[in-house]
């Protein structure tokens, strides 16, 4: 399980540090909210003057012995989790076995189960087992030794308690912080991925838009003076595209929006735009040829987003890259999956910009496959893509 040091997390405004068996930088007392901090310290003090208030054969030798614990266990809640803090509850429990004067009777052994429960809690692993051993190790002494007396078998049976539920609660305590950045790191993926879900949509939509509304003002430029109504036309055909790329940047804007607010969002496009896609670059007089193979009803809207978005960037690179350059486009369709392939006549160039990484992130989030660069007459794109994303994905 991996350690945490020096995490916090939030409880009813206070802020409690998660201390793990090997940090010594970290104050065991800081393991608690501020105002219960001292309710350990109180239990122990409490115990420790029952200890005193019993008949004890030498009273100077009882008021020392419990100031020595009094000491030793202000320094416990100080003292970080290192070999310091056993030594801390080595000479606190031997104050109290002062004051408890040999008799299992005496309820000052109870401060016994609480250095223990607090050195599981806090202190190094080892420390809190060698201490547990400690302890049974001194009641059994007792048992044999000073009184024989079966009562020494229930304060065995506590500290072995109280070490063990400590260790667990601190077990707990750490699953708990780890649940926490756990949650917080998907949160952090997942507001990621919208982040670059969004950002291609407003690449492929931006980069698309001004490519071919450049193509039609430069159409317009050339013809302006010989053929006034073609530029009119031209420069219509760019202000619709305007129009149209500034409705879809609201769509994809509207994706930011919370869940359940889809006002206003307007059907993103399919496999079934496609032919208009391929008219609008037609139109700003680029060569584009379209062949389809295999039916398109019942395509679905996610793989027919990610077909339509690739072969728009494809489009938008072949026009910015080779302008007049011939373009091919085969869809072949099969009950499987379909091939998105766009052959340009242009000259092979290297490519690596964000639209060849938006095209690959596209196939990719389907369970597909985007791969572009040299090849058939010139630039050639190839995109796979299943028509089942979901079976796809959990194939992979």
């Amino acid at each position: 399980m991996t350690q945490l040091v020096g995490h916090r997390s939030w409880s009813r405004g206070r802020t409690i540090r998660i201390v793990n068996a090997t940090a010594g930088s970290i104050r065991p007392i800081e393991l608690l909210p501020r105002w219960a901090r001292w309710i350990p310290l109180g239990l122990y003090l409490g115990s420790v003057a029952i200890g005193v208030a019993r008949l004890n054969p030498n009273l100077a030798v009882a008021v020392i012995a419990a100031l020595v614990a009094a000491v030793a266990g202000v320094l416990l809640l100080r003292t970080p989790p290192r070999p310091a803090f056993l030594a801390s509850a080595v000479v606190a429990t031997a104050a109290v076995a002062v004051l408890g004067n040999g008799m299992s009777s005496n309820v000052g052994w109870f401060a016994v189960c609480l250095v223990g429960g607090w050195s599981g809690l806090v202190a190094r692993r080892l420390d809190a087992v060698v201490y547990l051993a400690g302890a049974i190790a001194l009641f059994g002494a007792e048992w044999l030794w000073a009184e024989p007396d079966p009562g020494w078998g229930p304060w065995m049976a506590g500290t072995t308690l109280s070490v063990l539920g400590c260790l667990l609660i601190r077990h707990e305590i750490a699953l708990v912080s780890q649940l926490r950045e756990a949650q917080a790191g998907l949160a952090d993926q997942a507001r990621a991925e919208e982040r670059n879900r969004i950002a291609r949509e407003l690449h492929d939509v931006i980069a698309h838009t001004l490519t071919v509304s450049l193509l039609h003002v430069t159409s317009a430029r050339l013809a302006v003076e010989y053929d006034p109504d073609d530029a009119a036309r031209a420069l219509a055909e760019a202000e619709r595209l305007g129009r149209e790329s500034l409705s879809e940047v609201r769509s994809a804007v509207g994706l930011l929006r919370q869940n359940g607010d889809t006002a206003g969002n307007a059907p993103m496009p399919g496999v079934n735009d496609v032919p208009a896609l391929v008219e609008r670059f037609r139109s700003a007089r680029a060569d584009v040829t379209l062949t389809v193979d295999g039916p398109t009803d019942g395509f679905p809207a996610t793989t027919g987003l990610a077909v339509y978005r690739i072969l728009q960037e494809a489009l938008t690179n072949a026009a910015k890259h080779a302008p007049g350059a011939a373009i091919a486009i085969t869809l072949a369709i099969d009950p499987t999956g379909a091939t998105l392939t766009v052959d340009s006549a242009g000259p092979p160039g290297q490519g690596g910009g964000v639209g060849l990484v938006s095209m690959r992130e596209r196939a990719e989030s389907l369970g597909g496959s985007c791969v572009a660069g040299p090849g058939g007459t010139g630039w050639r794109v190839c995109a796979t893509l299943p028509l089942d994303p979901s079976r796809s994905r959990a194939t992979a």
